[in-house]
């Protein structure tokens, strides 16, 4: 499985250095892209990670202009994180990198649909172990 997971990443690469990311932080920009703006902690349980993993990606994120934090209106004590205006031109650019991956990775939709339903009992719940 490290295997496997190294050699994903290996394909992603070449992919997200045009647009300026690595594979984690790819992995952010989709669940903001999907849903925006979000807690740290609704970010780190949507990826499986832990806050303290997710927090530096998101500086780096940060960084860059393509997503910033700010307090909520409805609680002070919260930050949410947002995709700015780049991180939106961002998503433009990235559309095609799942088309990439699969051309890449000489594997269609259908061998990706049915990979991801095999995997699916490996996935839990999709919150992070505790």
């Amino acid at each position: 499985m490290v295997t496997a997971a190294r050699n994903v990443v290996a394909v992603y690469r070449p992919i997200l250095e045009p647009l300026g990311l690595t594979h984690p932080q790819y992995l952010v920009m989709l669940a903001l892209w999907e849903r925006s703006p979000r807690s740290l902690g609704e970010l780190a349980d949507e990826l499986a990670l832990e806050p303290a993993s997710v927090s530096p990606l998101v500086k780096r994120l940060e960084k860059g202009g393509i997503v910033e934090r700010v307090r909520s209106a409805r609680d002070e004590r919260r930050l949410e994180i947002g995709v700015t205006d780049a991180g939106r031109a961002l998503r433009e650019r990235a559309v095609d990198v799942p088309g990439q991956v699969m051309a890449r990775a000489g594997i269609d939709f259908d061998s990706v649909a049915a990979l991801r339903e095999a995997l699916r009992p490996f996935a839990g719940s999709g919150s992070r172990a505790r």
